[in-house]
């Protein structure tokens, strides 16, 4: 059985949580993903990633254009296993928390919730103020899950890209779906 998810990508910083994300989901065969990308976020992973866009998009097995309401994430009789924004902009956490849908990434996250299917919101700010805090919590009580891009220090990574690959690792055993992530390294206590 193919699980479908639907990973959404804002301008936010980040950028490069998107591309390993789905160089990861790319590797798993139950998988298939949808892609759905805000303009800020091509704007963004072009000064941040040397990744083409094309090349991004190639990754994904569909791409939908971000004003396209009529796509199929657009309803909830498309079934899918959840939804993973990476990174997630403090202007989308708004619209998710608020069930303001102006774009195809905001309303496919909207019926991810409706229809109680994981949302995994990588939010990407720092330092935080009280109404970012006070839309986590609101996007939380919807059923959101509210992951920042924290890194684990317990694999013991030597690169960027090992801090990057156990989180969005994390990321996807978020979905609680019942498939082998790979390399994927739980805590079991120390050695």
């Amino acid at each position: 059985m193919v699980n479908r998810i639907i990973v959404g990508v804002t301008g936010a910083s980040g950028g490069i949580y998107a591309v390993r994300l789905l160089a990861l989901l790319k590797q798993i065969a139950e998988i298939e993903t949808h892609l759905v990308m805000t303009d800020s976020a091509v704007r963004s992973l072009e000064i941040e990633t040397q990744l083409p866009l094309e090349e991004l998009k190639a990754m994904a097995d569909i791409n939908y254009d971000i004003n396209d309401i009529a796509a199929a994430i657009a309803s909830g009789s498309f079934n899918t296993a959840g939804m993973i924004i990476a990174p997630c902009s403090m202007k989308t956490l708004s619209g998710i928390a608020n069930s303001y849908s102006d774009n195809l990434l905001t309303r496919a996250a909207d019926v991810t919730l409706k229809e109680r299917r994981p949302l995994v919101l990588s939010v990407r700010e720092t330092p935080l103020h009280l109404g970012h805090l006070r839309l986590m919590t609101t996007a939380c009580e919807l059923g959101a899950i509210i992951m920042p891009p924290l890194n684990a220090f317990y694999h013991k990574p030597n690169s960027i890209d090992a801090l990057v690959d156990n989180t969005v690792r994390r990321m996807v055993q978020q979905l609680r779906l019942n498939i082998d992530i790979p390399d994927y390294q739980q805590w079991l206590g120390p050695e």
